[in-house]
């Protein structure tokens, strides 16, 4: 029976276990967001949530500490300087799942692990919002048949008026009035 087993163990020995936990979160520290299988992520938020916690306080011993866990020195630099400032008033919470779907090969639940604060889309930052551009659609092909029609008679009009002599003081209209 599976009685107050809480750790996933992944299918990996103990070792393994670490080793790939400690580069995911290198990872997610590094690059804001990861894509993983579900399982994973959720492995990793338990992983890596306290390691945030911990990086609030910014002493000798918590860098340490954190960097016993993740064996990484630019990772726990880019930790201490750069998300801990961000996630200083958060109470906890520092990443978010996002579900993407099913992976083509093996139909395994696939997602994006975040870290919460730097998701620029979602925070409603100004970089993240393209404005659409006005794109014209093409019409039918009876509007433009008649469309060249309507240019080609206009061409012939010009061309014969531009043939006959400009004559003083009678006015163009008074064609069909004869």
């Amino acid at each position: 029976m599976r009685h107050s087993r809480v750790i996933n163990h992944l299918g990996r020995t103990s070792s393994h276990r670490k080793a790939m936990m400690a580069n995911m979160a290198t990872s997610l520290i590094i690059h804001k967001r990861i894509a993983t299988t579900t399982v994973k992520a959720k492995a990793l938020r338990t992983y890596v949530e306290p390691l945030i916690t911990k990086s609030k306080e910014d002493s000798t011993h918590s860098r340490r500490v954190v960097f016993s866990y993740l064996q990484d020195k630019k990772a726990v630099a880019e930790l201490f300087r750069e998300i801990s400032p961000k996630i200083s008033e958060r109470p906890g919470g520092y990443t978010r799942i996002l579900k993407t779907g099913n992976r083509i090969g093996d139909n395994a639940d696939m997602c994006i692990i975040e870290l919460v604060d730097y998701n620029e889309g979602m925070l409603g930052g100004s970089e993240a919002v393209k404005t659409k551009t006005a794109r014209r659609r093409r019409t039918s092909k009876k509007k433009d048949e008649s469309a060249v029609a309507v240019k080609a008679t206009k061409t012939q009009k010009q061309e014969e008026t531009a043939g006959l002599p400009e004559t003083a003081g009678e006015p163009e209209a008074e064609e069909g009035k004869a």
